[in-house]
């Protein structure tokens, strides 16, 4: 779930409009805008939405079929804070998992909480990765990723060397997020895109737009030979306590533009009341919380025997 390249942006549509005080002076307007660097991530705030963001994990691992060997080996790309790779240890207790991640934030707490032994005679680690340019260095019965392939433009180039890397009938699935084009998205491009922020946050809230459809996916795998599975959920979570739109994407979305403005508490300050002002709009708060849609798209591919 980590990134170090900005991906390339669809125009923004407009949502609403941004306060119009004036910029701090460190964020003039007629800088160069500052490109994108890898954001840093708060294993703390991203579990705060643990159970929603845990869910489409276990839909996923609903639709892996068996696989080729018992003690099986097992990688997780971008296993972030390791809650969700822990989960594969339930359903295959003999397999060695590897769950690879760029962030060392996420990796220390990974570790801290569920590397070692499992209770079925297997065994969790986690190790630094770039799923940017990570290749299988054995054979593999599973390469599972969850919500982390929105942060590796040109993901899909990588398929064949993963599929390459798995065994004789094993399986590789992912679950990417597919709601780019929401409100809390679309607004926040909008608001890195105005002219206070523009010179700082430029492409900071940009479009993914290297993510495919479910056709595009389909095709991808049938094209390498897998028996594919492919399909897409929109989860109307209902979340709970005050501004929780806001709390969930300070765990994701919102990170990279958290980093970019990490040395400079007012402007983050400022930030988040522009953005909180337009995402109570966008989405209003109901008698027993507030509807945040999700769409998610899921594929497992499994490779011939």
């Amino acid at each position: 779930m980590h990134s170090d390249t900005a991906p390339a942006r669809v125009p923004a549509s407009t949502t609403g409009s941004a306060t119009t005080t004036a910029p701090p002076a460190s964020a003039s307007p007629t800088d160069a805008p500052t490109a994108p660097s890898a954001p840093t991530w708060d294993p703390q705030q991203y579990l705060r939405h643990a159970g929603h963001r845990a869910r489409p994990f276990l839909d996923l691992l609903a639709r892996i079929p068996e696989l080729p060997t018992r003690a099986a080996r097992i990688a997780d790309l971008g296993c972030g804070p390791g809650n969700v790779t822990a989960l594969l240890t339930d359903r295959w207790p003999e397999a060695h998992i590897t769950g690879y991640d760029l962030s060392p934030e996420m990796l220390h707490r990974a570790d801290a909480e569920y590397a070692g032994p499992t209770g079925g005679g297997g065994t969790l680690e986690f190790r630094h990765g770039d799923l940017a340019d990570w290749l299988p260095e054995e054979p593999y019965d599973l390469i599972v990723s969850n919500a982390a392939f929105q942060w590796v433009p040109g993901h899909a180039g990588s398929f064949a060397p993963w599929i390459n890397g798995l065994r004789p009938g094993g399986t590789f699935a992912f679950q990417i997020p597919g709601n780019f084009t929401a409100p809390s998205h679309r607004i926040l491009a909008d608001l890195c895109d105005t002219p206070r922020w523009r010179a700082r946050l430029a492409g900071h809230g940009a479009r993914y737009i290297h993510i495919l459809e479910p056709s595009g996916y389909l095709e991808r795998f049938t094209e390498l030979g897998c028996a594919a599975d492919v399909w897409e959920t929109t989860y109307h979570q209902l979340l709970q306590g005050p501004d929780p739109v806001l709390d969930w994407v300070k765990g994701t979305a919102l990170r990279p533009v958290l980093t970019a403005l990490a040395d400079d508490e007012e402007a983050v300050e400022a930030f988040l009341a522009e953005y909180r002002a337009l995402l109570r709009a966008a989405y209003p708060t109901g008698p027993r919380g507030t509807v945040f849609p999700f769409r998610r798209i899921f594929a497992v591919a499994r490779k011939e025997a």
